[in-house]
This record gives structure tokens, sequence and C-alpha cells, in this order.
């Protein structure tokens, strides 16, 4: 009866006590966000952020490798396993807030023989169990259960900007391949023209139409060309060598498809409402929740600078027979108020301190925010305006072509010298490699739109 009162007492002291916890709550820093992210742009609930990301790339072998990163990359395994280990912690500390029940099962043989005739058996049997319980009077193990969840949660969210970025980056490199070889592939067309261009150069000169300079230009011309063609192949490697990295494997040949002649780009595509963004990126949810998680320190440094109460109960059988040991029961109860006398003040700098960490963490959420919000801006910005290079680098290659075309008819009928062919050659060779670079940043201003908006986190199954 004794023993049930008790816990009934203990009870409702834990109720109680679990109606107080002290400190400030957290709320969300006001941000004042601004009305809209692009006049240009539909600014409705919805967002392309908000699609898969294997709906946004329909490249298949883009989708392969993409599939491959995010089961292998090293850096999201790395945190994978970080999201378990606080994960574990988290359970810590919300087991934390009840009781703590140990069993203590003990034997000992003693005998003791004083004098040499009085020998005495002096043997001790136990079975206890032992009840500690820290009393949560002021909410001090709540804060540290609701900073362990904050810290669980920002681990989640990094993991989910890891995978974010992760899918831009696969898909930068791989549209940045695809460039590179349409570049090879100008390069080495080029490289047969002006090998054409160097045999017709020397027959002129044999034939005393022209000078031996302008045949040692031609050659000139050839060499340049060539030289291109193993820097080219270099850096084909070293993108393929990156993707594999990301990719988590050794370096092996990327599959990949030819760089379209053109990407069509839709006039307009939704970028969703600004206060979706704070909500759709999973950066921004990460610094605010280590934003809580700080909040929430000061609350233990808060609660810290009052008493504690803890209380104990050993409860079982104590007997120097172990046969008697189930007829002799043992119970102790004990409390105790912990207050901090000379660490008082080391707690009061503890809760500044807490404090000062805290506002940084506010700065940091803001700078976040404007760096989200900066990158939303730009991606805006390129996507609109890639249209616009293409179209003029479009026209460039287009009118240096037929320019091209008129210099070679009129230096075979001697109408100009060797130099105005070579800069019609020079002028085409270089608006074919800004059109084709064209073509690769129309595909990376999805890539980037889609990013800087939130979306590639979100999980997608293989087709």
């Amino acid at each position: 009866m004794k023993l049930s009162r008790l816990f009934i007492i203990m009870a409702l002291v834990a109720v109680l006590a679990t109606g107080c916890k002290i400190g400030k709550k957290y709320t969300r820093p006001d941000l004042e966000l601004p009305a809209r992210l692009d006049s240009t742009m539909t600014t409705d609930t919805l967002s392309i952020a908000d699609l898969p990301w294997n709906q946004v790339y329909a490249d298949t072998l883009l989708q392969n490798l993409i599939y491959k990163t995010l089961e292998n990359n090293k850096d999201l395994l790395i945190a994978a396993a970080r999201v378990k280990e606080l994960a574990a912690l988290k359970r810590i500390d919300m087991a934390n807030l009840f009781p703590d029940v140990a069993l203590r099962v003990y034997g000992e043989k003693e005998q003791d023989n004083y004098g040499g005739n009085n020998s005495d058996d002096n043997n001790q049997f136990d079975l206890k169990a032992r009840i500690t319980w820290e009393i949560d009077l002021w909410g001090k193990l709540r804060w540290a259960k609701d900073q362990s969840m904050a810290e669980f949660l920002a681990s989640v969210e990094n993991q989910r900007a890891l995978q974010m970025s992760l899918v831009a980056n696969v898909a930068e490199s791989y549209f940045e391949l695809v460039a590179l070889d349409n570049e090879l592939k100008i390069v080495n067309q080029t490289v047969e023209a002006r090998r054409e261009g160097l045999e017709l150069a020397k027959l002129r000169y044999q034939g005393g139409l022209t000078s031996e300079m302008t045949y040692s230009q031609a050659q000139v011309e050839l060499a340049s060309a060539e030289a291109l063609i193993p820097d080219l192949e270099q850096q084909i490697t070293l993108k393929e060598n990156e993707i594999a990295f990301l990719a988590g494997e050794y370096p092996f040949a990327i599959d990949r498809v030819e760089l379209p002649d053109d990407v069509m780009l839709p006039v307009s595509l939704p970028v969703g409402l600004p206060s979706a963004l704070l909500e759709r990126r999973p950066d921004v949810r990460q610094a605010e929740q280590e934003l809580i998680a700080a909040n929430a320190e000061v609350g233990i440094a808060y609660t810290s600078m009052f008493p504690q109460i803890s209380l104990t109960a050993d409860l079982g059988a104590e007997s120097d027979q172990l046969g008697d040991l189930l007829k002799s029961p043992y119970h102790l109860i004990s409390g105790s108020l912990l207050q901090p006398v000379v660490g008082l003040w080391k707690n009061k700098s503890r809760h500044k301190a807490a404090q000062a960490a805290y506002e940084q963490a506010v700065y940091a959420y803001e700078k976040t925010v404007l760096n989200a919000f900066r990158d939303a801006y730009n991606a805006i910005v390129r996507y609109n305006k890639t249209k616009e290079i293409y179209e003029s680098q479009y026209r460039l290659e287009r009118s240096s072509r037929s320019t091209l075309d008129l210099a070679q008819l009129q230096y075979m009928n001697g109408v100009i010298g060797y130099l105005d062919l070579l800069d019609a050659q020079r002028t085409y060779l270089s608006a074919q490699i800004d059109l084709s670079n064209a073509v690769r940043d129309k595909q990376l201003a999805v890539v980037n739109l889609y990013k800087a908006l939130g979306g590639g986190w979100q999980q997608s199954s293989k087709q």
C-alpha cells in the first residue's frame, strides 16, 4: 500500500511538472518577403519545382546516371548515416523524460573466523530494482528533447539539400559533356575543311597564283585547329570522371546522347509564391531547424539555473540466506534537490553564450533565405535571357556561314586575298562553338531554375 501511494504521488508530481516549461517559445523571424518572384512568369501556387526530377529530365541516359548517383554517392551515404545517428540520439533525450529502471542481482559468500574458533558466515544476497527519475520541473529535459528533434530534422533536410544539389550537378555535368562532344565534332569538321584548304593553297602556290606566305599561313591555321583537339579530349575525359565520382564509382565511359540542334523552352514556367520557397528549399528548412535547436539550447541553459529534483527508489529483497531471499523485502526511497551554488555564475554565462549562439543562428537563417531568393532571381533572369542569347547566336552562325561561302567563292575567283578568307573561317568556327554553348546554356537554365526553386529532392522511383 505504501509503495502504491508512492507511485501515485510520483505520477501526480510528473503531471504537475510537465505543465511547466519556462523559456521563450520559438517563432520564425519576420522576413518581410517580396510579393512575387518575377513579374514575367506566372506566380501562383504551382511551381516547376513541385515536379519530381525524372519528369523534368526526360533523357533516360541522364536518369540512369542520377539514379546511380543517389544510390552510391558517398556524401549522400554519409548524410544518411548521420540521420540514423541523430535519430538514435533523439530517442535518448526522449527516454530521459521517463524513469530509468535498473535491475541488480548480487550474491556474496563470505566467512569470518576471528581468533580461529569463531567461524561465522557473512553471506549476502540481493535482488533489487532501482528506479531513478529526474522530475522535469522547469522543462529542461523537454527543451533537450526539442533540441535533439530539431537537430534530427536538420539532418534530414541536409540530406535532401544534398540530393537536390547532386541531381543538379549530375544534370549540369551531363549537358556540359554533351556540349563538349559537339564542340569536338565542330573542331574535327574544321580540321578536315582546313586540310582541304591547305591542299588548295599548295596547288595555287605551286601554280604561281599565290605567295609562299599564303601557303605557310594555311599550314598555321590547320595546326592551330588541330591543337584544339587534345584539349577538348582532355576536358571530355575529366568531365566523364567527374560524373563517375558523383555516381560513387571508379572512372567509366559515360553513355550520352548528341547535343540537339535546339532546346525548346516554354515561354514561361510557373515559379510559385515567394513564401512557398521557404517551405520547398531544404537548405532553408535546415537553417530553420538549426535555429530551433539554438533556441532550445537557450531554454536548456536558462532552466539549468533552477533547482533540479531527482527521485530514487530501490525495491527488492536482501538476505544472508539464499533460501530466504524472497522472504526479505527491501525498499529505499530518496529524493534530492540540486541547486547550483558555486556554479551559478557558470550557468549564467552558459545562458548568455546560448543567447549569442541563437543570435548567430538567426542571422545565418536570414542569410540562407537571402541566398535562396538571390538564386531564384538569378535563375529566372538566366532562363529569360538565355533564349534571347540563343536567337542572337543562331543568327550570327547563319550569317557567318553565308559569309564564309561567299568568301570561298571570291577567293577561288581571285577577288579577295587569303587573309580575308581566314577571317571568315575563324568567325564561322567561333560562331559554331558559341551556338553550341547557347544550346547547352538553355539546358542549364532549366537545371538552375529547377534547383533554385527547390526542386530535385523529391523521391523518384524508376520507371
